[in-house]
Formats: structure tokens, sequence, C-alpha cells
């Protein structure tokens, strides 16, 4: 449908509406109004991603001066989903602007003939013709017969004298054929291109998910891919081409696929395609996904990682992963030229203060630092090899680094240039030279050795009999280490920009075997950086890292306790940032965690035709005994023999999937372990396979798949997973393959860590958030986000059931996502095990039932409904404050 909200044409690609979908994209369109940020709740399975896109690229057409819409999820498989809606909306916008534009032609013709009309029969009024007709009025009575085509009134003879100059033209516009079914994904070039206007659609992902060279996608990771990708790209690699090929009396086009015979030096023909076509390489109007790039860019023998790159100053949406935008390593690289005026979108948000705090902290561990000694050894052998056969190089190098940063071409690299991108990069940095003291190479490796040895010695300290975990600040970190290795502190700063500008010159083509070294080099600079003002850092020092008990890993961690260091960028460069998912409850901790003020903060009920959702929150098992995870309760054998009774019998009476959620990867062991013991298990295979996730994402990935292919042959499964893991924040378990979620107590964080208890610290100093509201508030949103997956849509329906005496409790419920409690009534409070059954097999009684179409339909808004409804509320954006619903 295509209505108007608030002055704005909105082109929805469905014929229906929900209200909470209205309601969203209202809140939406007021934060762009106001040019500022939001946070919206929204219930899952309600259709936010197209309610995202029809609303923002409605807003960019109507709006030319606004800027890109970049979306940014979490995995490949979201991306390719919102391209795939997002070709779905501008296609209805695309044939809705073309309808106006016929309709508006027709208008113009039918006028023209009007026009004709009448001066025909003023002509016609001066023949003999019309003495013979008695009913002839001269003022224009026949003007109607003429705009209608039919000409009856002016006798056969006027007809024939139009009937080769209307006729054709006028048939193609008052019975237009049909449209074809359109392309909706890929290069399209009818009707003015996508969307109707032109629209340049990308999607940007890793080399690995967009190379399309045989052998480099042969490779088995992603390190591989780059490495193998980076030995035919770089520059100086196709120097070396150029001149073996020069060599060996090829010309500049031949033999670019294949390893030249004098050096045996690879370089592919994709991007040598590229290269060569210039100016040529635009691309069309379109929407492209993955696979459209891949199909797109092999057409054309053009690389699609690098065309892509090129390609994204010309495109109006992008979409790609969050790291694009909140790691200051790869936003440089990507995103440093995308206009103020651009929306940014952070979908499934639920986590992003973790995915700021995580883009900022460093971990290194003990057998790091062997491996980045290993890496200085050959890093010096490189350089005296060099010296001796081509020592212009180096000299080139140093001369570049005394002109600074930006003048030495470090910042504004080419993107096919082997090189890395600074984390943390100040003011001073880019406009001052680098320090004397590391500017030529041996000197460069010297003072990186003794950061690694200062390292090393910490370490040992910690792990020794004496030692223990130790909690620095970076002032006093780099106190000690500046006091122990006669360092300076302002070198610090550029020791990763420092090592990136000697990887390039030495022309290293496998960077990830460098990955110990640069994350030392990172950690200094992050350190030297970040000691001024109040601690935003700690570093923490352990004993043992390892999640093996008895295993010795001594670890040093940089860990970020603020989380609005990473994302405080886009919001004082971008005019809206939308964070949006279906669970942000509790909503009102967020601005507090990323420091900003949306303008618009809301959370959306859910509108039903019927109760398709029903949690249950179950406090005791069947012999009245209490059950939680918590800490003193979890090695109970009552509270264990209790869980496994419950799953027993709840996947007795569930039909199809059942999912079932632990705290922890170390609790889901030892639990499996006494039901095996119990006999527990051989109880649940009789109803149902028995799945397990583990940290293996090949192995996970199996099992979803066997998982699936149990509940669609009719035999049913449960999949036991772990909240915070893979199953629980990109898989989704519609229809039959999830009716019910099983949330076995509350996924506190582990609060004997010292990086937890330092943030904690950090949040109750600084922003004045108490540790248990944190705690909770952490916990609740991990739960929501367990028990979302089993509803997808409005007519998928299944049980919520929350195991665990604690979330009875007032402080814990009400955390959960507004559109769960509307369907928490008082009845579904402190159940034990048996009651609760009851419930479900109630439940399961009443949605087995044909779904109500009429009901269906009083849920669904027609264009009349939304066109009749009520005039904006009048809400006020002073203070960041939230508004009311509608």
């Amino acid at each position: 449908m295509k209505f108007d909200l608030d002055g704005l044409t909105v082109y929805f690609p469905y014929e229906r509406i929900y209200l909470e979908q209205y309601q969203y994209m209202r809140s939406l369109k007021q934060t762009l109004d106001a040019g500022g940020h939001c946070l919206l709740e929204m219930p899952t399975g309600t259709g936010k991603t197209v309610c995202l896109l029809s609303l923002i690229t409605s807003y960019q057409h109507a709006h030319p001066n606004t800027g890109k819409l970049v979306y940014c999820t979490r995995t490949v498989p979201e991306m390719n989903s919102v391209m795939e809606e997002l070709g779905t909306v501008l296609a209805y916008r695309s044939e809705e602007l073309r309808k106006e534009r016929e309709a508006m032609a027709a208008g113009a013709v039918i006028s023209s003939s009007a026009v004709v009309g009448d001066a025909m029969d003023i002509e016609s009024a001066a023949g003999s013709q019309l003495v013979d007709n008695p009913n002839h009025n001269l003022n224009g009575s026949n003007n109607d017969a003429i705009t209608n085509g039919n000409g009856d009134a002016n006798g056969s003879n006027n007809e024939q004298q139009h009937q080769n100059r209307q006729p054709r033209k006028r048939k193609r516009i008052y019975g237009p054929k049909k449209s074809q079914p359109q392309n909706q994904l890929g290069p399209i070039s009818h009707n003015n291109g996508a969307g109707g206007s032109g629209v340049l659609a990308l999607c940007l992902s890793s080399r690995r998910n967009m190379c399309v060279h045989e052998r480099v996608m042969r490779e088995s990771d992603r390190e591989a891919v780059d490495a193998a990708c980076r030995s035919m790209t770089a520059p100086w690699a196709l120097e070396r081409a150029r001149k073996a090929r020069h060599n060996s009396g090829q010309g500049e086009g031949d033999g670019g696929n294949t390893a030249s015979n004098n050096g045996n030096i690879e370089t592919c023909p994709y991007f040598d395609g590229f290269q060569s076509a210039g100016e040529a390489t635009s691309m069309p109007s379109g929407v492209y996904n993955l696979d459209e790039l891949k199909k797109w860019g092999k057409s054309k023998s053009w690389c699609p990682y690098y065309l892509t790159r090129q390609a994204i100053n010309h495109a109006s949406v992008l979409v790609f992963n969050y790291q694009y935008m909140l790691d200051p390593k790869v936003a440089k690289m990507v995103s440093k030229e995308l206009e103020s005026e651009s929306i940014i979108v952070f979908d499934e948000a639920h986590n992003i203060d973790s995915v700021c705090i995580e883009a900022l902290s460093v971990t290194i561990h003990e057998r790091h630092l062997e491996q980045a000694t290993r890496s200085l050894g050959r890093l010096s052998s490189e350089v005296s090899r060099i010296k001796a056969s081509d020592a212009t190089r180096l000299q080139a190098e140093y001369q570049n680094l005394v002109n600074g940063l930006v003048d030495q071409g470090l910042l504004d690299a080419p993107p096919n240039e082997v090189g890395l991108a600074s984390n943390i990069l100040g003011t001073d940095i880019l406009n001052e030279a680098v320090p004397g003291n590391i500017r030529r190479a041996e000197h460069f490796i010297a003072f990186m050795k003794k950061i690694v040895e200062h390292l090393k010695a910490r370490l040992r300290t910690v792990a020794g009999p004496r030692g223990g975990v130790i909690s620095e600040t970076p002032l006093a970190f780099l106190h000690r280490m500046i006091t122990t290795t006669s360092l300076e502190a302002k070198p610090l700063k550029f020791a990763y920009s420092r090592l990136s500008s000697l990887l390039r010159t030495l022309q290293v083509p496998n960077l990830d075997d460098y990955n110990a070294l640069t994350d030392v080099a990172d950690f200094a600079s992050l350190v030297s950086t970040y000691s001024e003002g109040s601690p935003k850092f700690a570093i923490i020092l352990e004993p043992n890292g390892s999640s093996i008990p008895g295993a010795s890993d001594p670890v040093i961690q940089l860990a970020c306790l603020d989380s609005s260091l990473a994302i405080a960028p886009l919001f004082k460069r971008f005019g809206s940032v939308v964070i949006t998912s279906g669970t942000l409850s509790p909503i009102d901790l967020y601005p507090k965690l990323l420091q900003f003020e949306p303008c618009v903060s809301e959370s959306f009920n859910m509108s039903t035709f019927r109760p398709c959702i029903r949690p249950l929150i179950i406090t005791r098992g069947s012999d009245q005994l209490p059950v939680s995870t918590k800490f003193d309760d979890r090695g109970d054998m009552g509270v264990v023999r209790n869980f496994g009774s419950m799953l027993v019998e709840l996947c007795s009476s569930i039909p199809d999937g059942v999912v079932a959620f632990f705290t922890s990867y170390s609790y889901m062991e030892s639990i499996i372990s006494e039901w095996d013991g119990m006999g527990i298990l051989r109880q649940l295979t009789k109803s149902k396979l028995v799945f397990i996730e583990t940290k293996d994402v090949v192995e996970t990935t199996l099992a979803l798949d066997n998982y699936r292919r149990a509940c669609d042959s009719g035999r049913g499964a449960v999949f036991l997973s772990v909240a915070r893991g893979k199953v629980s924040e990109g898989i989704n378990f519609d229809r039959h393959y999830g009716r019910a979620v099983i949330m076995f107590g509350v996924p506190f964080q582990y609060t004997l860590s010292h990086i937890l208890r330092a943030r904690l610290e950090y949040l109750q100093t600084h922003y004045q958030i108490r540790e248990q509201d944190f705690l909770n508030f952490d916990a609740l949103r991990q739960a929501s986000q367990c028990v979302g997956r089993v509803i997808r849509s409005k007519i998928d329906y299944g049980l919520m059931i929350f195991a665990d005496s604690r979330y009875n409790r007032h402080d814990k419920r009400t955390k959960l996502p507004k559109w769960i409690l509307q369907f928490l009534g008082d009845g579904q409070l402190n159940l034990s095990t048996d009651t609760a059954i009851a419930q479900v097999k109630h439940f399961l009684r009443i949605m087995a039932q044909p779904v109500d179409q009429t009901a269906l339909k009083q849920v669904l808004l027609t264009l009349e409904e939304v066109e009749v409804m009520s005039p904006p509320i009048v809400r006020s954006f002073e203070n960041g404050g939230q508004h009311a619903g509608l």
C-alpha cells in the first residue's frame, strides 16, 4: 500500500499493515524529522525490517538531500535477508511510480484530446456534413464523445479523419497491459532503475564471502583467503608481475591469471580487469546481495570485493556488519567517507554495548608473546635482507615518516594496499612526525622487542608462586613500563601505525602471520593514548586465563570499560542513529551505557488476534521443591532431577521441536552428565531426538541441520543450547521448529570475572548504575533474546517457559519486553511442573485449531483504515524523554 504518514508518502509493499508497524514507522519519521537518535523495541516476527526499509527509503525519495541508509547486521544470512526485503520494497515503489507517471501522461493526453476535439468541432460545424445532423450543438456538446473515444456524434467520416492519429496511443493508456514480474535483485534497468529512481543498494562482507577466484575460494579459512588475495593484488605484487611479464616478452595484458615463468608470480584476473577498466567500473542501478555481486563481477571479469569498496560512495543503501561502523580499525577504511546526513541503523542491537567494548579490548596470552618474538625475528631478517638488496626502499620509508602519517600516505592508502589501520589515532598523532627513535626499521624492531619482553616478565610474575591476579589503570601500567624499560611514552602511541608502515614496506602478503605482534602494538597504542584522565580501561593480569581446569595460561587483558567510546563518534558525526531490536528492555539503561540522548524511546505492544504466546514461570518441580540455577542450588541433585523431569514431561506433551537454553556451557555439560547417570536422557529420547550445541561452529551447524530434519520428518527433537551462544543470537526456530523454548535459570554473567568487576565499578562510579541493576538488565535481555526465537509471525505460536524461581520476583519479570509481559497473566506465575503441563496442553489444544482468517484480518489495517486514523499525537522531544504510544 501507499499511504501518507504525517506528510510523507510511504511505499509499503504489502496490502495490509499491523498497528505496531504503523506506530513504529511514525516514531522513525519523527526521529528523522528531528535529526536525532532513537531507541525502538519492536516485537519479534512483526515485520521490523520491512518497516525500517520502507520508511527510510521513502524518506530518502521525498528528501533527496538525505544521505545514505547504512543498515548494520550481525551475520551474513541476516544481510542477505535484508537485501531480499529491500528488493521487494523498491520493486513495489518502482511499480507505483510507474503507475503515477502513466496516470499523469494519461491526464495530459486527455487534456490534449479535448483541445483537439474542440477545434475539430468548430471546423466540422462549418462543413456541409452537419446539415443532416439536427441534434448537433455548436457550443461543444460533442466534446464528451470525443474525449471518451466514441466520435459517434461527429459521424463516421469525422472518426476516420482522426483514426490515424490517436487510437494506438489511447489504447495503451486506457488499457495498459499488466506489468511482467520484475527482477528484485541484481541490476535493474526498467522503470528508471531500482525503486523507480535509480537506487544502488550494496552489501559488503569479507573477502572470503565475496571472492570469485577459483583457487582462492578453495582455501579453508578467512586468514588463508585474505593472504592469497593480498599476494595477488598488493601494489608490489602487481609491479613484480609486470616486470616479470616484461622480461619474458609478454604484453601488459597477457598471462594475468597464471603464474609467470619469470619469478612464478600470479595475479588475479578479476582484480586486473577491475583496474584495467578504470573509470568504467561503475555499477548500474540495482539491489545486489552477495550472490548478485559475485555474479555481476564475474560477468564483467571484475573483482566483486574491490568493486563494492569503490562503489560505496555512489550507493544509496549499504548493508554490512556492525564492525564496519563500530571497530575503528575497519571503519576508517570502509565508512570514513560517509556523509553526515546518512542514517545509521543497528538492527538486533540488544548487545551493542558489548560489541563496542570488544572493539576496543585486547587480550594477549603467553603463547601470543612467543609468536610475537618469532615475528620480530622474521622482520629483523627481512630488514637485513632488504638493506643489502634494496636499501632505497627503507630510506624512502624513513623520509615519509619524517613528514608524518598524513603525508606518508598510511591513512589514505588504496584499498588493495597491504597495511593495517590504527585502532585509535589522536589528532596529535595525525599531524606530528613519527618520533625519531622508531623511524628506522631496525630501531623500531628493537623498540617492540623491549615491549614484548616487558609483557613476558609481567606474566612470569603473575604466574609465579607469589603471583596472583593484578588489576591496574593504564597510567600505572604505563609508568611501570617506562621505568622498567627506559622507553618513552610518546612513541608508544605510534606503535600500531609504525608497524603497519613497516609491513607495507617489507611487502608482507600474509598479515595474519603477524596477528600476535599487531595485538601487542595495538595494546601499546591504546595504553598510551588512554593513560590520561579518568581511567576508561582496566589492565587485568591473570595467572590462568584458560577455560580448562588446571591448565596454566597466563594472560594480560586490556579491557575497555566504557562502551560509549566506540559509538560516540557515530552519534557526533551522523544526524540520526537508530538502535532497534525485539529485546531492548529495560530500554532506559541504554542511554546511560552509550552516553546519548534519544529523541524517541519507545517499546511497542504486539497486536494479535489470538494469544499466540504463552509465557510460563515455573518455580517448583512436581515435588514442590524450588528450582533455581543460583550458585547455592545448582549442584543440588533435587534441582537437577526436577529440571530433567520437567524437560521429559514437556517434550512428551509438546509436538515437533523444543529448544532448551542453559546459562553456560559448563553448567549444560555438568547437568547433561548428571541426567545421563539418572537415566533422564534415555527417557527423553523416547519422545524426541536430542541435539547439543558445542563451541565448534561446524559441529553446531551440523546439529542444527539434523535437528530441522528430525522436526520435518515428524520424529521431533530437542536442542540443548546456551544463552549468549551462536544459537541464541542468529537462529530462528519458527513454526514446527520451535513450539517451545525453555530457559533453565537466569543467565547472569560470571560475577567473579575480574573484567566484569572492573566494569561494574566503573558504571557505578561514573554513571551511577548500580551493580545489581546492570546484572539484572543484562541477564533479562539475554533471556528475552533466547525465548524470542520461538515466534516469527502472527500465525506462529509457541511457549516461553522460564524455569527458575527468581523469574517470579517483580524486579526480574518486569524487565522482560513489553510485548511478552502483555501475555503474562497472574495465572502463569509461580507454577509447579504439573500445573504448567496442564496449561501447556490447554494452550496447544487451542492453537491447533485452524486460523480464523476473519479474526486475522481484524489486526491488519487496510489502506482505508490507515487513511482515517486519528491525527498524530503531539509528542515532546525535550530531554530525550519517552513519548506516548498511539
